[in-house]
């Protein structure tokens, strides 16, 4: 808890330091006005550097984003990375950003950007900074098509208008993971008063160590993203019509141009959401993950069109969601697992066709994340290639995949339930660009056979085995309230063990990646990697099911995912779906007991 001299030192130093004069104006109006609560808010505590960066709401006071915090983070990262890489000031860093800003402070994305780069260069490090808005997969791809130290992104993707992130990229091209972030963060606290020069940020238009990759690495990005396209005369032929909306984002000239380098007429765009508008004013949320609720624009446009898919990505253009007319006029919005079990099916389908030999098959891998579903691990265990489980997040799947080619292997295609795909190996992040063009390019393989892709998707599902999943969150703004339920869980009503049922479902194995236990091994000590600052169990049931139960890494959510798998066979999917629900009713009833715990229940 934050004490008043605390507050007061903090305030002191913010009046000192900061220079953006919105911020600085509005601290010293809540300061004379004894505004206690507000000046708790901006400064009762300060944002983390963890999950690849920061990421909190624009504003003033070291706990939201603005110009300070965002020269403090740059310096930390600035001084990690001189002490890392030698030739740092030849090699350099990369620096993209997205459309997002916030009048009330000054902020937004490209100011960061600015500053962020302002700060590299004032200490002789070349700085690689977009001059316009890009996806977020360029940043990690220009890290690795110029060999840098660093990429920096700065944008919130899906999150509220309010919020902006700094996400930072190693030079492997993938997000950083430990022990990178926790010295960033310690180089931070040993750096958090600005220099000088890091307020200077006019010198960025001036200074020779600053150069613009965005034409060059647009160029080689859809030159590279031509490699995955084996279908063009099917693609130009095609009588599909594609709706796109990038949700007022940055996705709109670049999922253009993907679709053209592909062979495709250029998709319908939604007119209301092709441009940036940091206010997203046609959504509640601007996340496509989020469902129909965010596509009712796009479902317009394509009824009017006679469109049969839509392709809509969010704001930073990094995740996909997709959409299918079905025969009975009614549009289904595939989830995140769903169009993972498709493109790892087509991404297969295609690399076996150019690779007929089955011998290969060693080499070859899928990854996906452990909340995600395990039809990829299905799919290799029948076709014969392999199959890895990471933590959540792109940051521990893209550093895998590094890892696995580096040592000569073919990563075709990695995946998390939250609509993020890896379809190439150029980008080792998720990449809702590349993976718009290649889901188009499948459903118009499949439409010439008059196959759609939920039937696809069904097929799938026969030939591997059914994999029903659901996945939602309860909302908890009392991290106090998390803890104890979690604790409940190791300690089931009072027992000192974990629970052995949930209502009348059997558990036979329980993982919990926060205290390092796993049931199911013989050592009793889990695979995956364990933190202590995140919740995580897993249970699994007799019946078939898997259930994880883990708070989130960015927002006070408390989120749950579940799977009920069924063999190749007979199974009755209706049934399974059944059993699914009764089983989440069951986990809510006896696991979260939302009204207990004040919890809000949420839908994705």
């Amino acid at each position: 808890m934050t004490t008043n001299d605390d507050l007061d030192r903090a305030i002191v130093q913010w009046l000192e330091w900061d220079k953006n004069p919105k911020t600085l104006a509005e601290v010293r109006k809540q300061n004379c006005q004894g505004n206690f609560d507000q000046l708790e808010t901006y400064f009762g505590s300060r944002m983390l550097f963890g999950t690849a960066g920061i990421r909190s709401a624009m504003g003033p006071g070291f706990s939201c984003m603005n110009d300070l915090t965002v020269i403090q983070t740059t310096q930390g990262l600035c001084r990690y990375l001189e002490k890392t890489f030698s030739d740092v000031k030849n090699r350099g860093v990369v620096i993209g950003f997205d459309a997002r800003a916030h009048t009330p402070s000054g902020s937004s994305s490209r100011r960061f950007a600015q500053y962020a780069a302002t700060v590299l260069i004032s200490q002789g490090i070349p700085v690689y900074l977009f001059s316009q808005i890009t996806p977020t997969p360029f940043v990690p791809f220009t890290v690795s098509e110029l060999k840098l130290c660093a990429g920096i992104m700065v944008t919130a993707s899906h999150n509220p208008k309010q919020d902006n992130g700094y996400k930072v990229y190693w030079d492997n091209g993938a997000q950083i993971i430990s022990p990178h972030d926790v010295e960033i963060a310690n180089a931070i606290d040993e750096n958090v008063e600005p220099w000088p020069e890091s307020w200077n940020y006019k010198i960025v238009d001036r200074s020779p160590l600053v150069k613009d990759p965005l034409e060059n690495m647009k160029k080689k990005y859809f030159q590279s993203i031509q490699k995955y396209c084996f279908y063009r005369d099917i693609n130009k032929r095609t009588k599909l019509k594609f709706v796109h909306t990038s949700v007022h984002g940055v996705g709109h000239e670049f999922v253009q141009t993907a679709m053209k380098s592909f062979g495709f007429a250029p998709p319908l765009a939604v007119p209301e959401q092709k441009d940036p508008d940091p206010e997203f004013p046609t959504v509640k949320y601007p996340n496509p993950e989020e469902g129909k609720e965010v596509l009712t624009l796009s479902f317009a446009l394509a009824d009017k069109e006679g469109a049969a898919v839509i392709l809509a990505n969010d704001p930073d253009a990094d995740r996909l969601a997709v959409a299918e007319k079905l025969e009975c006029g009614v549009w289904k919005v595939f989830s995140g697992n769903e169009l993972g079990a498709l493109l790892g099916w087509w991404q297969f389908t295609c690399w076996k066709k150019q690779n007929p030999e089955s011998s290969g098959l060693k080499n070859v891998y899928m990854l996906s994340s452990t909340v995600s579903s395990k039809i990829l691990q299905a799919i290799a265990l029948k076709e014969g290639f392999h199959f890895e489980e990471t933590l959540t997040g792109f940051k521990w799947m893209g550093n895998k995949a590094k890892e696995l080619i580096d040592k000569g292997n073919k990563v075709l295609f990695a995946f998390e339930e939250a609509i993020g795909y890896m379809a190439t190996e150029f980008v080792l992040d998720k990449d809702g660009v590349s993976a718009a063009a290649i889901v188009a390019e499948m459903a118009s393989f499949l439409a010439c056979k008059n196959i759609t892709l939920n039937g696809q998707l069904k097929a799938i599902y026969e030939e591997y085995g059914y994999h029903i999943t659901k996945a939602s969150y309860f909302i908890c703004h009392d991290p106090k309230t998390t803890e104890k339920m979690f604790a409940n869980l190791r300690n089931y009503n009072g027992t000192n063990q974990y629970p052995k049922t949930c209502g009348k479902f059997e558990i036979s194995d329980i993982r919990d990646l926060t205290t390092g236990y796993d049931s199911s091994q013989p050592n009793k000590k889990p695979v995956l990697p364990t933190s202590q600052s995140s919740q995580m169990i897993t249970f699994t049931f007799k019946n078939g099911c898997a259930a994880t139960l883990r708070t989130s890494g960015t927002e006070p959510k408390i989120k749950y995912y579940v799977e009920i798998r069924a063999p190749p066979g007979n199974s009755d999917p209706e049934k399974l779906k059944e059993e699914l629900n009764d089983l989440v009713n069951a986990l809510v009833e006896y696991f979260f007991q939302p009204e207990k715990n004040g919890l809000t229940s949420q839908s994705n």
